[in-house]
């Protein structure tokens, strides 16, 4: 099947089923599933029909379970064999919605240095419980990026990244194999994904990736259960008829597995050089080798950013308006934060020895303190 538009219609067939329906694709076709597009979106969740799977008791239609949405074929078409046909299965109940609900009603906390490995976006980090370096995984400032944490509860590998839906399909993989990387050899136990971010943004980024990012963990071979799922309308607030997100970011305890809002005021190491790669256009990389317990950084390449005289003298509202997603939703540093990547970029136009000293990555560990440390070469 050629590119598919992201614009979905959703059109209720029964109160059972849903289906999505690509204006790209023949009338009669319809994507395999529906999630969480249609409005409202509280209490929503998703399974793939499963072929002759019998509905659980729970999901009876007059029970007070959120609503169970499925799709499926209007017409067979060729398919991967183990993709449609009911392997993958994945569950969010009334225990989903709840734990949703009670992850907005929190208040954020703020979180230290010590024990943090901070997330940019574009970048994932994974670590298990026996990590002796960080104990926590974290990212904030997410408008309509999703932050995706994904956890193996056999062994309690976890990971965390910062989506923006850059390149969401290529994205996924590299989750789930950072995870498979611990969990080959567990026992026992199942992949749980939660998901958090987004609001009901005017151009609808936001239910766009959260299309997407489901999409993608639908097509893993994987058993994988959604287990938290506070995106685009369940993370949505409307003050004065303008829309922004509740939760902008969070936490989780490798140790506990506990999740909850946070915020981070510190961001490093080398938050300029990490924000400028993701600036300019990088991809997801993962920035932890948890076997060496260090946070490993470049070596990146990038090109000269366009115009960077141009977009310092202009304006906060023109920075805004032109360098954000969702221009009414950012918090108060955006703009801070921009100008001074692009005061980065205008001093490093491209990568060079300076940055990473014989094209080597910088490498960091925690110190005694729990605070980050720069060690002189891969080998010390």
């Amino acid at each position: 099947m050629s590119t598919l538009s992201r614009r979905v219609k959703l059109y209720e067939v029964s109160s059972n089923f849903c289906v999505a329906h690509y204006s790209r694709l023949p009338a009669t076709r319809w994507h395999p599933f529906v999630y969480v597009l249609s409005r409202p979106l509280s209490g929503y969740t998703a399974e793939p029909s499963g072929g002759n799977r019998r509905p659980h008791p729970s999901r009876a239609q007059n029970s007070s379970c959120p609503a169970l949405f499925r799709g499926k074929f209007a017409e067979p078409r060729p398919r991967r064999a183990a993709t449609w046909d009911g392997s993958w299965e994945r569950r969010a109940s009334r225990t989903g919605e709840e734990r949703a609900r009670l992850l907005r009603g929190q208040s954020v906390q703020q979180v230290g240095p010590q024990g943090l490995l901070y997330v940019q976006q574009r970048e994932l980090a994974a670590a298990s419980p026996q990590d002796g370096s960080i104990s926590i995984l974290g990212s904030d400032d997410a408008t309509t990026c999703h932050i995706v944490v994904l956890r193996h509860t056999g062994n309690g590998a976890t990971c965390l990244t910062h989506c923006d839906g850059s390149d969401t399909k290529a994205e996924v993989p590299l989750i789930m194999s950072s995870i498979k990387s611990f969990s080959d050899h567990a026992p026992c136990g199942r992949l749980e994904v939660h998901l958090v971010g987004g609001f009901s943004d005017d151009r609808q980024l936001s239910q766009k990736l959260t299309h997407q990012l489901l999409s993608e963990f639908d097509r893993q071979e994987e058993d994988i259960h959604l287990v938290t799922l506070c995106v685009t309308e369940l993370n949505d607030r409307e003050e004065n008829e303008k829309h922004f997100p509740i939760i902008y970011g969070i936490a989780v305890n490798i140790k506990t597995a506990e999740i909850y809002r946070a915020s981070f005021p510190d961001r490093g190491p080398e938050e300029e050089l990490r924000a400028a790669r993701a600036l300019t256009g990088g991809p997801m990389v993962s920035i932890y080798d948890a076997r060496t317990e260090q946070l490993r950084i470049g070596p990146y390449s990038w090109t000269p950013f366009p115009h960077v005289d141009f977009w310092l003298r202009q304006d906060d509202q023109q920075i805004l308006e032109n360098l954000s997603t969702s221009p009414l939703a950012e918090p108060p540093h955006f703009v801070e934060h921009i100008r001074s990547t692009l005061m980065f970029l205008k001093k490093h136009p491209s990568p060079t020895s300076a940055l990473f000293p014989g094209n080597k990555a910088l490498l960091y560990r925690k110190n005694e303190a729990g605070l980050w440390e720069k060690i002189s070469s891969p080998g010390s």
